[in-house]
């Protein structure tokens, strides 16, 4: 998710510069996030990844996504569109997102125009913003009720190709602070991860 959009209103395309790795010991995972960051912001997200009618979108690495999020205070709804990866190591891509008033309406657009609805799932995350290196990061501690598993997602933005080397860097050191080692990581997607366990 696109930092400037966790917050508030929306962005142009930016690089999502992100790894996510699996968690082993959460309950050690999610102290050193408060110790480090404060307290964490909980929320559920209800996700919902559109595709062309032959599966052209995802069969090009591309993404559309509906997302409503519920949080203590608020319940609000982005639309996202994310590129083809930009690295294949991290899984980095472009994106542009925006937060949209009406959250059925973005939906009845979205099947007007041809698409159509190919995975919904929950995710229930704890958010942390913090600043590292300069840059505007976001650590989120995920559990997807499917999935017999917890992540962790770093991710901050990049304009551009050229910096995204720097700006996986910050990514990998705060990891690294959280005890998060390379053989955590992994690039699989939800949305493949999910189908896989419905199967």
């Amino acid at each position: 998710m696109a930092l400037n959009a966790w917050s508030e209103g929306g962005t142009g395309m930016a690089i999502e510069a992100e790894l996510k790795a699996v968690v082993r010991d959460p309950e050690h995972v999610l102290t050193q996030l408060e110790e480090q960051y404060g307290a964490g912001r909980a929320e559920v997200y209800r996700d919902t990844y559109y595709d062309a009618p032959d599966g052209s979108l995802m069969g090009a690495d591309r993404e559309l996504r509906i997302r409503t999020v519920h949080a203590p205070d608020d319940t609000r709804t982005v639309l996202t569109y994310k590129g083809a990866r930009v690295d294949e190591a991290s899984g980095s891509k472009w994106e542009a997102e925006t937060r949209v008033e009406d959250s059925e309406a973005v939906h009845e657009i979205i099947r007007g125009i041809g698409f159509t609805s190919r995975i919904q799932f929950e995710k229930r995350c704890r958010n942390y913003a913090f600043e590292r290196d300069g840059r505007q990061c976001l650590a989120t501690l995920v559990r997807v009720p499917e999935l017999d598993a917890t992540f962790i997602e770093v991710e901050t933005a990049e304009a551009t190709p050229d910096g995204l080397g720097a700006a996986l860097d910050t990514v990998r050191a705060v990891l690294v602070d959280l005890g998060i080692g390379e053989d955590d990581l992994t690039t699989e997607l939800y949305t493949d991860a999910v189908a896989a366990a419905r199967t």
